[in-house]
C-alpha cells in the first residue's frame, strides 16, 4: 500500500511523513485483522485505549 500511496501522491516529502503513514497504516491493518472497524480503531487510538486492545 505504501507504494500505491507514493505513486498516487508523487512522493513523500519528508521521511517522518513516510514513517507516520507506515505506522498508521500498520495499526489500521492490524485492527482490521482483529475484526475491528477502522473508524472504531481510530476512535480508540485517539481516546488512548489502543494499547489495551490486546485480548479480543
Amino acid at each position: 500500500m505504501a507504494k500505491v500511496k507514493q505513486k498516487v501522491s508523487g512522493c513523500f516529502r519528508v521521511q517522518i511523513y513516510a514513517q507516520a503513514y507506515c505506522r498508521i497504516s500498520s495499526y489500521l491493518q492490524t485492527m482490521a485483522n482483529k475484526g475491528y472497524n477502522p473508524l472504531i480503531g481510530i476512535q480508540l487510538a485517539l481516546a488512548g485505549d489502543a494499547v489495551s486492545m490486546g485480548g479480543k
